[in-house]
């Protein structure tokens, strides 16, 4: 059975790793377009980095190709990242190449359970539900979308620079330098999101999907998710989500590309306000994320 490699492995197995890559540039595999980004710019041309969950898909339902599956058996490394998919692939994808070095990018971040509307009324009302048995909340499924906040991709990048200085220590200067170049970047856009986000007024946001934990918490923002459990909600319980954010004023429903937006159409309709698509699993990390800032900006400005 394939083990995956903790970093402080990575130096026990090195000699056995280098001696069996198939060629000078590394091969690698990524689970998301946002990671294969994060990669590129530690390796450089060191690399050749293919991304597994391709355009337009979900992460959640994702199914690898079989060109996917003969390339990864070819592969030197993947970074995982937690999306649901792996759970059911990685050991499949592993057991196709018995040498692949299969790194957890979540190592050394601290991870947060999944929102759901049922949690954030328990936080805002605590009396709330207590005589509803039949209500229940499994927030206890941790939330993958490390990706999105400035602060935990510099923790995955030195993750991802630590893996190829293990796996290639010649070019260990050149991944450490693109990896400082990196870092000053990251800090300049969380300087950007907290140039436009710090003064708002109001911090709450509707979302169909809760993708945005992370960044939430990085700006003092709380995301009111609609899908409950990874599903659209009963009508029960959409109509406390409207409810909620007529109270709050709330006249934006944000989804992305990978959802249905039936059920975000159903809120905005009834909250007399509009769906707004953001995506986050655009490959241009960095143009995708100042234009979410400028986004929530101008949402919560308005609310």
């Amino acid at each position: 059975m394939k083990k995956f490699i903790p970093l402080f492995l990575l130096v026990i197995i090195i000699s056995c790793t280098q001696t069996t890559r198939k060629s000078d540039t590394l091969n690698i595999f990524v689970s998301v377009l946002p990671q294969k980004y994060f990669v590129e710019r530690i390796a450089g041309d060191k690399a050749q980095v293919h991304v597994m969950v391709l355009p337009g898909h979900s992460p959640a339902t994702y199914e690898p190709t079989p060109s996917q599956m003969k390339d990864i058996s070819q592969a030197d490394i993947y970074f995982r990242i937690g999306v649901p998919f792996e759970e059911t692939w990685m050991k499949k994808l592993a057991q196709l190449n018995p040498e692949l070095l299969v790194v957890d990018t979540r190592e050394g971040n601290p991870l947060r359970p999944m929102d759901s509307f049922l949690t954030l009324r328990k936080k805002m009302s605590p009396d709330h539900g207590k005589e509803n048995n039949e209500e229940h909340d499994h927030s206890h499924q941790l939330d993958p979308h490390i990706w999105l906040s400035p602060e935990l991709v510099k923790i995955q990048a030195q993750t991802i620079c630590n893996t190829l200085q293990e796996f290639d220590p010649e070019n260990s200067k050149y991944y450490s330098e693109n990896l400082q170049t990196f870092l000053d970047d990251l800090t300049s856009l969380q300087q950007y999101f907290a140039d436009r986000l710090s003064q708002l007024e109001h911090k709450e946001f509707l979302v169909f999907h809760p993708s945005w934990g992370y960044l939430a918490d990085e700006f003092g923002l709380m995301q009111i998710p609609i899908q409950i459990e990874g599903k659209s909600p009963s009508p029960k319980q959409l109509a406390e989500v409207i409810s909620f954010a007529q109270k709050k004023n709330i006249r934006v429903v944000f989804v992305q590309k990978q959802f249905s937006t039936s059920a975000a159409q159903t809120v905005a309709k009834a909250i007399h306000g509009k769906v707004i698509s953001i995506d986050p699993l655009a490959e241009d990390f960095f143009e995708n994320m100042r234009s979410i800032a400028d986004t929530f900006k101008e949402v919560l400005d308005g609310q």
